[in-house]
């Protein structure tokens, strides 16, 4: 990365189970563009995302995203998060587009224009009336990454998004992450086993274990 300031400063994060420590004094700077959290299973990647989202609060540490910390204004920081973790039935109820429709007003940068894209690119538009508990779950992944991708959040989390996918629709998760990528203020902080070589990183993080 450059030397502009980063987007997202995480610093002496600490965060575990009991009888396992999941990250102990972890610091990380996070700048615009596409991050790849790096790991095998059980590494911490999904557990990083959370806390990334806000969504667990760590045992210590710190988190400020785009001047906002998460400590001092926690609802300021997670409006400019996307996160939806792939594997919650939370959603399970709703279609694709009643879900899109709720998001629209979360997010000050979502375009309606990148929405209908992705639906093309991903070829949701059969399922869109369906509800999520009645789609594969790569076609459930398929949902979560266009709403992601579309909402143009300034921090924007994906786990594991290759899952369930078919090759035409990884080949355009890799172009559309490319593309998101390079919005200006925007950071996109991918979680998964391998590097996607098409995409271009600008930051590697390889987690131990």
């Amino acid at each position: 990365m450059d030397n502009a300031a980063p987007l997202l400063r995480a610093e002496g994060l600490c965060f575990g189970y009991p009888q396992h420590t999941v990250f102990q004094d972890w610091s990380v700077d996070v700048g615009a563009g596409a991050t790849l959290v790096l790991g095998g299973e059980g590494s911490g990647k999904t557990t990083l995302l959370r806390l990334l989202a806000g969504a667990v609060a760590a045992d210590a540490g710190t988190l400020v995203l785009a001047g906002v910390s998460w400590a001092q204004a926690p609802q300021a920081y997670q409006r400019q998060v996307f996160w939806q973790d792939p594997r919650s039935d939370a959603l399970d109820a709703l279609a694709p587009q009643t879900w899109f429709e709720t998001l629209r007003p979360q997010y000050s940068g979502w375009s309606d224009a990148a929405l209908a894209a992705h639906i093309e690119g991903f070829a949701l538009a059969p399922h869109l009336g369906k509800a999520l508990h009645q789609l594969s779950v790569g076609s459930k992944r398929k949902v979560l990454m266009a709403a992601a991708l579309a909402s143009g959040a300034p921090l924007t989390l994906l786990d594991e998004p290759v899952a369930g996918l078919d090759r035409p629709s990884v080949r355009y998760l890799q172009h559309a992450l490319g593309d998101a990528a390079r919005q200006p203020g925007r950071a996109l902080v991918v979680a998964h086993y391998e590097v996607l070589e098409a995409v271009p990183w600008d930051e590697v993080i390889a987690l131990p274990g």
